[in-house]
């Protein structure tokens, strides 16, 4: 009886031991990294409705405009090197890119403080900052407001499709490997065509998971392209080195160029959404699996 109470007591040892680590590890994290967005960020973005100003970093193609406009969602590491590389290759392709940060402040290469970002970040805030992007694109005579359309990877993928159900403005949704809403009911408010990548091998989003969404938009009458990459772990596109190396990333990518092309850079889409109040449920088990993806070494560490 007496060992099991000491293996007890070990154990619970280890746990507030673990739990502690976490804590301070993020504590430490954070105070380390304090000035990384302003090294990368290049555009200061007016608050709209009392909030707080937008960091961002706004990659400009060549030419006068007014141009075809992404908002560039970042991962749940937060803005960095590997979301300003995509955000240039785009925009290379005649696209003005806007990738804002949507933590307020915090980057990292962190794990436990990537999630802590995540945690701490609620759906609404994002929106709220989303929307003093969008009114700033509004703004400018380089942007043609009519032809914005929104994509993010991983965290970001999931933040771009809330979005969409939150601004029914928006041309067009491009979700990378974000945990996605399957209620037609829900998806059926989404004001244009999404363009959905996805990994086989991901163990984030399963391909059930994967099905239904693609069912849900189905059902829902949004026009869709939802792909699975077989063989590929979650966070597969990392950055655009990699990416115009070829192979499944530069598959991807060229996927969602085709996408843009024909949804935002050619014309406008058919606007058939509706903005609605919706609180989407926290996706606790898709975080789980992706701090065990990348613990073990089956997701992409070059976010």
């Amino acid at each position: 009886m007496k060992l099991i109470k000491r293996l007890i007591y070990g154990f619970l040892l280890l746990l507030v031991a673990l739990v502690v680590f976490l804590a301070g590890s993020v504590l430490v994290d954070f105070a380390l990294g304090g000035d990384r967005l302003e090294s990368l960020a290049n555009t200061i973005i007016p608050g709209v409705n009392d909030g707080p100003d937008v960091l961002a970093y706004v990659a400009k193609p060549d030419g006068e405009g007014p141009f075809p406009t992404v908002i560039m969602i970042h991962e749940f590491f937060g803005l960095n090197e590997s979301i300003i590389g995509k955000a240039k290759g785009l925009a290379e392709e005649g696209y003005y890119v806007v990738a804002p940060d949507t933590f307020r402040g915090s980057t990292t290469a962190w794990i436990p403080r990537a999630i802590y970002q995540v945690i701490s970040t609620p759906p609404e805030r994002v929106n709220a900052d989303l929307d003093s992007v969008y009114a700033w694109l509004e703004s400018r005579p380089d942007v043609d407001a009519s032809r914005v359309a929104i994509a993010g990877f991983c965290y970001g993928g999931r933040a771009s499709l809330l979005y969409s159900l939150h601004n029914n403005r928006l041309a067009a949704t491009v979700v990378f490997y974000g945990s996605p809403e399957t209620d037609p009911q829900v998806l059926k408010n989404l004001p244009g065509p999404v363009l959905g990548i996805f990994g086989g091998a991901d163990q984030s989003i399963s391909v059930e998971e994967v099905n239904a969404f693609e069912e849900g938009l189905q059902v829902a009458g949004v026009p869709h392209e939802i792909t699975i990459y077989d063989g590929q772990p979650h966070a597969f596109v990392t950055d655009i080195e990699s990416i115009r190396a070829g192979g499944a990333q530069g598959e991807a990518w060229a996927q969602m160029l085709a996408f843009l092309s024909e949804n935002l850079k050619n014309g406008t889409s058919a606007r058939s959404g509706e903005a609605i109040s919706y609180n989407a449920v926290f996706p606790w088990r898709y975080y789980a699996m992706l701090v065990y993806e990348h613990a073990f070494g089956t997701a992409s560490h070059m976010h």
